[in-house]
């Protein structure tokens, strides 16, 4: 086996771990890994060009590959589950699970990556994700909402959660009072941290966002009062309580800045212009320091998929 890259790792409570998945840029996307009792299942897992970086933080762990026993993915978009199939490869003992909807998608991910390759392009699809590998039907485990599953006797309930994909699910950990959240409750750069903690934004995707099943999912979180949120962009949010009040407020700001703009010529400029000057006056109140050019770097992914989610949702769902 070739050398292992230096994974970048952060500790947090309770034996979880965030490995950057080395995705865009360091800091844009964290898979979590779960260690307990010599036991361990990882919570996302980025593209194939991540999978090195996960192999290489169980060894930094002294755990192997034998000793995981799920790989947990909140839904199949490719920054989450991309690198699923060739990282299952390497965990001989682990049982993949996924939302009922998404299973069909990793056993034969052909239609995964059209979907994908439609909205980023045949080249950049190509350099991001590569031969999406498929898994094995008898290695996967469809989740029920509600259903719990245990790591060497750690509890976590599964709690279906559409809003950003119809295949979306979350893993909490009530013992610990955490939630593995993958897109759900929004994305948030430590980069954009102030005095006044977090900066949170949700995230409406192509091609599932619907604002009422989004705010009734992040409600249902808030239901379950944890302390600590772990996103994959970026890791560990604390103070849930105010940033979901931000993410409830900002998702019906951007269903209103979608409906102002449904009959514009340029539907998808005027809405990314406004959800721009949105997120930069978000900023300045909250305090970030960081430069509007910066800012702009970190936040232009997301402003260009968050168009296109509320384009696709006005020409599908909106009433």
């Amino acid at each position: 086996m070739p050398a292992l890259p230096t994974p970048r790792l952060w500790h947090h409570p309770d034996g979880i771990t965030a490995v950057d998945t080395e995705y865009l840029h360091p800091g844009h996307a964290a898979a979590h890994l779960i260690e307990q009792d010599g036991r361990a299942a990882f919570v996302d897992v980025g593209t194939n060009d991540s999978v090195p970086y996960l192999l290489a933080a169980l060894q930094r762990l002294a755990l192997a590959p034998e000793d995981v026993e799920f790989v947990l993915l909140t839904h199949v978009h490719l920054d989450h589950a991309g690198g699923a199939g060739r990282l299952m490869r390497e965990l001989p003992n682990a049982l993949c699970v996924v939302h009922p909807r998404g299973a069909p998608h990793l056993i034969d991910p052909s239609r995964l990556s059209a979907g994908a390759e439609a909205v980023y392009g045949r080249e950049r699809f190509a350099r991001l994700y590569g031969r999406i590998e498929p898994i094995a039907a008898e290695r996967i485990r469809r989740t029920q909402d509600g259903e719990q599953l245990s790591l060497a006797g750690r509890a976590f309930d599964i709690l279906h959660t559409p809003g950003h994909a119809l295949h979306h699910q979350v893993f909490v950990d009530r013992a610990h009072r955490c939630i593995f959240s993958g897109d759900t409750f929004g994305i948030s750069y430590r980069e954009l941290d102030s005095a006044a903690g977090a900066f949170i934004t949700p995230t409406t995707t192509p091609t599932q966002f619907d604002p009422d099943q989004m705010c009734a999912s992040i409600e249902r979180l808030l239901a379950c009062a944890p302390e600590a949120m772990y996103l994959m962009h970026y890791s560990r949010v604390t103070d849930v309580p105010r940033l979901g009040a931000a993410l409830l407020s900002q998702v019906r700001e951007l269903e209103r800045i979608a409906r102002r703009n449904a009959a514009a010529a340029d539907r998808a400029g005027a809405i990314r212009a406004e959800l721009w000057t949105l997120w930069r006056s978000l900023a300045e109140r909250h305090g970030c320091t960081v430069s509007e050019t910066r800012l702009a770097e970190l936040l232009a992914g997301d402003l260009e998929l968050n168009t296109q989610g509320l384009v696709h949702w006005l020409d599908t769902r909106a009433g």
